[in-house]
């Protein structure tokens, strides 16, 4: 029997190739759709995506370098940070 291969893609913090299935997906919306970043939490939605593991200091340094801006090559709204903060459990207020 035949094993099906797993879908690695590379966290946006660490660099590191991590199962699809562990990380959280950030996307970038087609032009046609209006160019929306959001938080897509099934993996599915259609548009760019950047993927990001769920330890809090990968979401810090892709904050710090500003991976996201680089991987869809335009700028993120504050308001993206601020839903990847609570959904990893953090105080994005504290800073």
């Amino acid at each position: 029997m035949k094993t099906k291969k797993t879908p690695l893609r590379m966290c946006l913090g660490c660099r590191e190739m991590i199962p699809k299935r562990d990380l959280i997906r950030v996307v970038r919306a087609p032009e046609e759709q209006g160019g929306e970043i959001s938080l897509d939490p099934t993996l599915r939605s259609p548009g760019r995506g950047a993927y990001l593991c769920s330890k809090p200091e990968c979401f810090e340094k892709a904050k710090k370098i500003n991976a996201f801006a680089r991987a869809f090559a335009c700028p993120v709204d504050p308001a993206v940070y601020d839903a990847l903060a609570a959904m990893l459990g953090k105080d994005e207020t504290a800073e």
